[in-house]
């Protein structure tokens, strides 16, 4: 984190700017947290390793997708001199419902999906949402990208925002910040699914503990939702 301070005080460049404001969103501890969580919900599913990389994608997608709507939303206000707290603090207090509730849903999903009857296309609450679709992963890019705690709060609020409302092409900052802050996602999922002989070996024995791994990453965010919920802590 210090080095990647001190990195953006040297930077110059808007572009280089917003790339560094997102590696320092990812390293912060909740969107870290809910990194690893989707890591989690990405390598559960081990039947195809080009799946798991373009899910690692898909979800790196869905904060972009996220990240410059929003954008493209506020950056006229704040070119018109408007103020962002009032928006920054009501993110901010929906995210403290927003981040327990995406990891209990998707967790339920996870752990009781197969057992839950839903009127949508493709069956049981797993199979809607499974990573080989793509659409779970991105749902979950779009969800956690809106999770602000005050670190990812101030970054993208304070920071990014103004400096994107300075430039004329201010919408493509919020969109690199997003590609930076789903960075670490995307490369794990390549990582499980394209790595060294050694993590190969790995993931072949992961696909042999399909089920025992899908209830421990269903049972890992369940319990982390909880404990979000009943802490109120982002």
């Amino acid at each position: 984190m210090e080095t990647l301070q001190h990195l953006l005080d040297g930077s110059t460049t808007p572009l280089w700017s917003a790339l560094l404001l997102g590696l320092m969103t990812a390293v912060s501890p909740c969107p870290l947290a809910t990194n690893i969580a989707a890591v989690g919900y990405i390598g559960h599913n081990a039947e195809n390793r080009h799946r798991v990389f373009l899910a690692g994608l898909c979800y790196t997608l869905g904060r972009i997708l996220a990240c410059t709507a929003l954008g493209i939303a506020l950056i006229p206000l704040l070119r018109r001199g408007a103020s962002l707290f009032a928006v920054e603090r009501l993110l901010a207090r929906y995210g403290e419902v927003l981040l327990p509730a995406t990891l209990l849903l998707f967790g339920v999903l996870l752990l009781f999906g197969d057992r839950l009857s839903l009127p949508l296309r493709g069956g049981s609450g797993r199979k809607v949402l499974r990573c080989n679709g793509c659409g779970g992963a991105l749902l979950l890019g779009i969800l956690f990208s809106l999770t602000f705690c005050p670190t990812s709060a101030l970054l993208y609020f304070g920071m990014l925002l103004p400096m994107a409302a300075a430039e004329p092409a201010g919408w493509m900052l919020p969109a690199l910040y997003a590609a930076a802050a789903g960075l670490p996602v995307a490369a794990a999922a390549w990582i499980l699914a394209y790595g060294a002989s050694g993590i190969g070996t790995f993931y072949n024995r992961m696909q042999s503990l399909q089920r025992g791994l899908t209830r421990l990453v269903g049972g890992g965010m369940i319990l982390a939702g909880i404990y979000y919920t009943a802490t109120g802590i982002l």
